[in-house]
């Protein structure tokens, strides 16, 4: 039946059809052909795997991502970051970078926070005289970090499906996103030199703290979230619903750039967003769970136990896996199909389970720079009315030092492990 699982999956992908409905259509497909469990047990399973208090920060941090990204956010952010690094060659490409980090601590999806920013950075880079393809490709490349540094959705499901702590997996993640932030913006520069695109004037310092004054709120939320999880205030889930009301506060009542009348669009927005999702979730928990009746993860784990039991050899053929699925599988589905396989193997080679998942992550998140699937690719097209093929050129250098950051965060946990570990979150 496994055997059958697979081809069958194979066979739905070929025939273009979505990610989520390949996974339950082969999933049911072999159950029928098996012929000895009741189909029912599959909407039993589908339901149990979405019935779960922890998924439920999943739509919370999706619904306070898009109050913010409503409420005049990223526009304020963009104008903070100019009046830092706007002024250093390539002051555009750097204030993406920049701007994608500090909105990935509010929006928690890659997507989004491509969306965000480059709706309004594409544009503003391209009057500037930047090249379009260049711009897209910094944007697309960027808003991997919205995944990487906390609040992510990737990060939740990875604490449900291995069974680890959220918030410490949070807090895991903001070294590894200034890390790879930082060589963004390295490459971003050089090319900018290369290219001649030039700096903004530099900000006075009341320029810089009129702009710090306004975006101080939108820089306190990921404060109040994670301080309100490690100071025992609210869990993951309920820190959440916090961020969403915090949201809609400063929207509606604060910034006022959200009417009474946007909130019907937002709330459906959020409810599609979240309902795509649960559906892949649902879909490929039912997948994974056949996958553990037939034993696939035991030989998955024997096979790579007999290629190696270095825990440094088990790591990279996890990575050279994962940036292959990434090309092919959306961020969700992979994990959770994948978790179960790869993560009780780690364990047992003892590779900390948090650096293990930032490892999973990260490599998962350049999968959305990554043709033919990288759904940050399709965003940043969308807005800048290009093809994939135009810009691709100009990704090279981005996934270059993206595939470096893997192999950085891989082969050294302290750049993970380091901040949870001064804070006392391991016993």
């Amino acid at each position: 039946m496994g055997v059958f699982l697979f081809v069958g999956l194979i066979v739905f992908f070929l025939l273009n059809v979505p990610i989520a409905f390949s996974l339950g259509a082969s999933s049911t497909l072999a159950l029928i052909v098996q012929g000895k469990v009741p189909l029912t047990l599959i909407a039993q399973r589908m339901f149990a795997s979405v019935d779960s208090f922890p998924l439920m920060a999943i739509p919370f941090f999706i619904l306070a991502g898009n109050l913010m990204e409503n409420g005049g956010i990223s526009r304020r952010l963009i104008r903070f970051a100019t009046c830092l690094v706007g002024r250093i060659t390539g002051g555009l490409a750097l204030v993406t970078v920049a701007t994608c980090m500090f909105f990935a601590a509010i929006s928690g999806s890659s997507a989004a926070t491509a969306a965000a920013i480059g709706s309004i950075l594409i544009p503003a880079m391209v009057k500037r005289g930047y090249g379009i393809n260049f711009a897209s490709a910094t944007v697309a490349s960027s808003g991997e970090l919205g995944v990487i540094i906390p609040p992510s959705i990737p990060m939740v499901l990875f604490g449900v499906m291995a069974e680890q702590s959220i918030g410490t997996i949070f807090i895991a993640g903001i070294m590894p996103g200034v890390l790879i932030a930082g060589t963004l913006m390295l490459v971003a520069y050089f090319i900018s030199r290369k290219n001649g695109y030039v700096g903004s004037e530099r900000a006075s310092l009341r320029e810089t703290w009129v702009a710090f004054k306004d975006a101080i709120l939108a820089l306190l939320m990921p404060l109040i979230i994670l301080g309100g999880i490690y100071g025992g205030v609210f869990t993951p889930t309920e820190a959440a619903v916090v961020a969403v009301f915090y949201g809609l506060i400063v929207g509606l009542f604060i910034y006022r750039e959200i009417k009474v009348k946007d909130l019907k669009d937002i709330l459906a927005s959020s409810a599609i967003t979240t309902s795509i999702i649960m559906i892949i979730i649902a879909n490929a928990s039912l997948f994974g769970w056949i996958m553990t009746r037939e034993r696939v993860p035991q030989m998955i784990a024997e096979t790579f136990m007999s290629i190696s039991t270095n825990p440094l050899v088990y790591l990279l053929l996890v990575n050279i896996l994962l940036l292959f699925v990434g090309t092919m599988f959306e961020t969700s589905a992979a994990l959770i199909i994948l978790t179960p396989l790869l993560f009780p193997i780690a364990v047992q080679l003892g590779i900390h389970p948090i650096h293990f998942g930032l490892v999973m992550i990260v490599n998962l998140a350049v999968g959305m720079v990554t043709p033919p699937l990288g759904i940050n690719l399709f965003v940043t097209c969308n807005i800048a009315k290009i093809r994939i093929e135009d810009m691709a050129r100009m990704l090279v250098p981005y996934l270059a030092v993206l595939v470096l950051d893997i192999f950085i965060i891989t082969y050294v946990p302290q750049i993970t492990l380091w901040l949870p570990t001064m804070l006392g979150l391991f016993k």
